[in-house]
């Protein structure tokens, strides 16, 4: 049963609270919530994440104005330097590392015939991104002077073009076995080459292995033992890493499968792109999808972590901790619990005051859930698990996410009612465009209902989630990115991003679209807000200023901009 806490002031300006309906929500949920004072526990988180005050700050003591103000201005200097890291994280360093052995012509012409429509296709999506490209062809240790082949980086597609036309595949006939010599051209790539960008992506193609067994099974190999310079995976990619190098690979037989085992129990999980060959055409098409991919991916990783290596592999690292298979539910125990949410506001004044969030439009019920105990999977800043609402009928395939513990809070409820209020906002954006998109046959654009959740059965400790629908039945993509990044263009989306910023005329934009791709409609999750507000939305939220520099700035108004009429954004 449905229970509405109803929250009034007192004399003293304490919040007391008062139900309308008698349920069996804890009593220790509504003294939570009792103590529970949102403004002030938020402001002092901003104040932690800006990682300018200590975690025992007497900001608290303080009257809520000048707490406000301290806030805003410790968040403006965050955000200041996040938007400066940002900017830097757009230049990027392209490498690709190519196994140049007789098996490989079409692969060398794919990369050469590529880059021109890589290099306007990240003009076209991602304006701001700036690219060097180079690269490092490599054989077998047979091949002596002809083993390895560099190219320094270039912003000059044509130079890369006129260089490659002179790149050729060819194998001496000593060279009869088929493991290359992979660490030899990686090691190359890394320290003969000028690397100087923020963001550095090293594409590797190649169809065989490193010499060594434990990198093949394949019986004919000259040099069993490993490679004969010495060079090992271990330390070829631990110099990769102490340079900031992202690495990614492009597959075309199955015999790497446990050359790439060994790289991701090194530096973690990276993504590896189908490159198989046949139709030239196609093999183009693979090229520029593998390679812009690995652009955007880069970027969007470096413009959110920073370039700090131990961050970045770190991420990679813990991706192999998960765990991505259905759980046995029979074999976990039944859980108790509470979900929240807000009531949806009716209009955008309820949107933009931040003060309709608060503890008297929150609802609650009841939830029995089971949730796996290993997360399937792990972003920035949260895991997320499989859950079951198992009261309901049929049973509801549920995401349950935990955020990371930054080892300053632990677990705070604060920072999941913010994770719900996002989603309200952004729920209450969608129907609005929806309206509009359903007489225009657009593509509607739908926000999963997230709710917060409060268990606390798990060794009697009370413990916070968000919980919200599986998605099921297609791919899950990241569209674009709070950062100014599209990963993968969709005009209707960008129109989206548009239609808020002019609905809420300039006080907000929704980005950080992800989710899935339906014939006529997307489902997304997780988005993040910038608000001129910095005191709103949380980390994720630049500002206005964040506004201008990775929406405004990047944003192409297209097709569907046009049927909506939204207002022309000029550069």
């Amino acid at each position: 049963m449905t229970k509405w806490f109803c929250l009034k002031k007192n004399s003293n300006n304490a919040s007391t609270s008062t139900t309308t309906t008698s349920t069996t929500i804890p009593s220790s949920l509504v003294s939570d919530l009792d103590k529970l004072n949102i403004t002030e526990e938020r402001l002092k988180r901003y104040a932690d994440e800006a990682n300018t005050l200590s975690s025992d700050t007497t900001l608290l003591s303080k009257s809520e104005n000048l707490l406000k103000f301290e806030a805003k201005v410790l968040r403006e200097k965050a955000i200041s330097k996040t938007l400066n890291k940002i900017k830097l994280s757009m230049k990027v360093d392209l490498c690709f590392v190519l196994d140049c052995t007789g098996s490989m012509g079409p692969h060398i012409a794919a990369a050469r015939d590529c880059i021109l429509q890589v290099t306007n296709y990240i003009k076209r999506t991602n304006s701001s991104i700036e690219l060097r490209v180079g690269f490092c062809g490599y054989r077998d240790h047979n091949d002596y002077s002809g083993r390895l082949r560099i190219f320094d980086f270039t912003n000059q597609g044509d130079k890369f073009i006129k260089y490659m036309q002179g790149v050729s595949a060819f194998s001496l006939p000593e060279d009869d076995d088929l493991p290359e010599d992979v660490l030899g051209g990686l090691d190359a790539a890394i320290t003969q080459m000028d690397w100087q960008n923020t963001t550095r992506v090293l594409l590797h193609i190649g169809d065989y292995p490193p010499h060594g067994r434990c990198f093949t099974t394949l019986e004919d190999d000259k040099y069993p033992y490993g490679d004969p310079n010495g060079l090992t995976a271990e330390n070829v990619l631990e110099k990769m890493q102490k340079k900031n190098i992202l690495y990614f690979f492009g597959k075309i037989t199955n015999e790497t499968d446990q050359m790439l085992e060994i790289f991701r129990g090194i530096i973690g999980e990276f993504p590896v792109f189908d490159l198989v060959g046949g139709d030239p055409i196609k093999l183009i098409e693979k090229f520029i999808k593998a390679t812009s991919s690995s652009i955007t991916y880069a970027v969007s990783l470096t413009s959110t972590l920073g370039s700090n290596p131990k961050e970045m592999y770190s991420l990679q690292r813990k991706k192999l901790e998960m765990c991505p298979d259905e759980p046995d539910w029979n074999s976990l125990s039944l859980q108790k619990g509470v979900v929240m949410w807000y009531l949806i506001p009716k209009t955008l004044d309820g949107i933009k005051d931040p003060r309709y969030f608060s503890k008297s439009n929150l609802f609650s019920k009841s939830f029995y859930f089971k949730i796996a105990s290993q997360p399937f999977s792990a972003g920035v800043e949260k895991y997320a698990y499989y859950g079951r609402d198992v009261k309901s009928y049929p049973t509801k395939e549920m995401v349950i996410k935990e955020y990371l513990n930054d080892g300053k809070q632990n677990n705070p409820l604060e920072k999941y009612l913010e994770a719900v209020e996002i989603s309200t906002v952004a729920y209450f954006l969608s129907e609005e465009f929806n309206f509009i998109a359903r007489k225009k046959k657009i593509p509607k654009v739908n926000f999963l209902g997230v709710k917060l959740l409060r268990s606390g059965t798990v060794d009697l400790c009370t413990k916070y989630y968000t919980v919200e629908p599986r998605l099921k039945d297609a791919e899950y993509k990241r569209f674009n990115a709070n950062t100014g990044v599209i990963t993968e263009l969709r005009p209707a989306l960008e129109a989206f991003a548009h239609f808020t910023y002019e609905y809420t005329k300039g006080y907000l934009v929704v980005c950080d679209l992800q989710g899935i791709e339906l014939n006529d409609e997307f489902l997304l999750t997780d988005p993040a807000i910038h608000c001129v507000d910095p005191l709103r939305f949380g980390r994720t939220n630049f500002g206005g200023n964040g506004i201008k520099q990775l929406f405004l700035a990047n944003h192409r108004c297209n097709e569907i901009c046009k049927k909506l009429k939204l207002n022309q954004i000029k550069k």
